[in-house]
């Protein structure tokens, strides 16, 4: 997270979070142990699978959990409708003093989730757990969106590295380095970013733009120029006047690098038909004996581009993709909630709750839910959701949520969310960005073919353990009963 921002990142909220929490300290109910998860309805961009990001830029958030006094002297501040105080000075004793009492599970960042599956649980205080949905969801939402994206784009390239390109067009500075950190997250080889390559310690990639050819007499000289201040990083830009003559001085140029112990590590298509282009583009490549000479494409790609070009016959090595995958240009938000779960009642038993609505898909799931994932050999087949509070003695089978049929898994199974913060502290340092894409790219390997296709994917099972479905029903049952005996008259 920005270090602008983490001074003060308990304001990182919305408003009506603290007026419940004050809410519930007013009503002697704010220390009540509470449960709250964070999912996501539908997947993102038609698909039929996300990958679960941005959990080490959250749990920084966590770690500067607490309110000081610039954070209570600017609460002091807030005014109602009356124009007094929005806040006790007594409550606002009780936020100067406290300090994060909070469990957190999650899954861990790189793996592939689904709709109604908890990706974070959050376990404490009521108020405290209240009061971290905002930020929570901001840094998750966004992430989770990108990384995947990134993963869809990278899938298209069929291995080929995809390069990050998209800072310029990105959300602004807080945009660009989530976004960056997603993208690697999700696959890309490497970004242009160079503030996300320091702090994340991420590859970055960049050569030059057109207004370096633009700056010189012609574009042999402007490639000559920057071949002898940086023999060793000559990616040329070819298409700033005439795509195919630009190839042509570059190759000219590689031939003379070739000659000086250097190489011409490729040429950059931004512009036109990449098909036919990079098709002469590497015929002229080769006639100068430069076959290892990448050819890059970038403008305005993204995965169904990428797949329509190679299915064509691009001669394309490296994909450059900037606007479209770090705006989640085609869907700007992943929709995630965060919900109430379970909560002690007066006699301190964790009870469930559930929200319900017309939408079944807004219906939420009660219980402090686990994931348990089950694979057969190298492919994951299907994952069961159950209450780590019930017991139970088959988590190979449930309810399937979008069919309501009794479905069986077989194979091995394992549970997802592991602890991250126990009692307000940190459990384990933030993994690296580049061993997480590790864990996407063998994740993706692991999904059924046939619910990563782009066009009409499969949906991937996901299914209610027996006493969770059962514990479902009942407040739906409870619920519509206290609706009749309110009516009566």
């Amino acid at each position: 997270m920005n270090d602008c921002y983490l001074p003060h990142a308990s304001l990182l909220t919305d408003l009506y979070q603290l007026t419940m929490s004050y809410g519930y300290f007013h009503s002697g109910m704010a220390q009540r142990r509470s449960v709250f998860q964070l999912s996501f309805r539908r997947c993102p961009f038609g698909g039929e699978y996300a990958i679960a990001a941005g959990l080490g830029s959250a749990l920084d958030w966590v770690e500067h959990f607490g309110f000081g006094r610039d954070e209570i002297a600017y609460l002091r501040t807030l005014t109602g409708a009356n124009a007094r105080p929005l806040f006790s000075e007594d409550f606002l004793r009780f936020l100067g003093s406290a300090r994060c009492e909070c469990d957190i599970d999650a899954v861990p960042e790189g793996t592939a989730v689904f709709p109604h599956e908890p990706l974070v649980r959050v376990s404490g205080p009521l108020w405290q757990c209240q009061l971290m949905e905002t930020a929570l969801l901001n840094i998750i939402n966004f992430q989770t969106l990108i990384a995947t994206k990134a993963s869809r784009v990278c899938r298209a390239a069929e291995g080929e590295p995809v390069l990050e390109f998209g800072l310029r067009r990105a959300q602004g500075p807080d945009g660009g380095l989530s976004a960056t950190r997603a993208a690697m997250i999700g696959g890309c080889a490497a970004t242009s970013n160079v503030l996300a390559g320091k702090i994340l310690d991420v590859p970055v990639k960049g050569t030059h733009a057109h207004s370096w050819v633009m700056a010189f007499p012609d574009e042999q000289t402007a490639f000559q120029k920057y071949a002898d201040a940086m023999p060793n990083n000559c990616v040329f830009l070819v298409d700033t006047y005439d795509t195919l003559r630009g190839v042509e001085q570059a190759a000219k140029i590689g031939v003379k690098l070739n000659e000086k112990g250097h190489s011409l590590v490729g040429v950059r298509l931004d512009s036109g038909d990449f098909v036919s282009l990079s098709q002469e583009a590497r015929h002229i490549l080769d006639e100068h004996g430069l076959t290892g000479a990448a050819i890059v494409g970038s403008n305005d790609l993204d995965e169904y581009e990428i797949v329509r070009l190679k299915q064509q016959g691009a001669k394309i090595d490296t994909w450059g993709v900037g606007t479209r995958l770090i705006t989640g240009y085609d869907q700007p938000a992943l929709g995630g909630v965060y919900k109430l779960a379970a909560i002690e009642d007066e006699n301190g038993v964790l009870q469930p709750k559930m929200k319900l609505s017309n939408e079944p898909a807004k219906s939420s799931i009660p219980g402090a839910l686990q994931i348990r994932r089950f694979s057969q050999g190298a492919k994951h087949i299907g994952d069961v959701l159950y209450d780590t509070r019930l017991a139970t003695t088959d988590l190979a089978s449930g309810t399937d949520l979008a069919t309501g049929r009794t479905i069986t898994m077989t194979g091995v199974g394992h549970d997802l969310l592991i602890p991250f913060v126990e009692n307000g502290s940190r459990l384990h340092d933030n993994d690296a960005v580049m061993e997480i894409r590790k864990r996407t790219l063998r994740e993706i390997s692991r999904l059924p073919d046939d619910c990563l296709r782009f066009e009409d994917p499969v949906r991937y099972p996901v299914a209610l353990e027996t006493n969770l479905q059962q514990q479902r029903i009942n407040l739906m049952t409870a619920h519509q009963s206290n609706i009749l005996q309110t009516e009566k008259p």
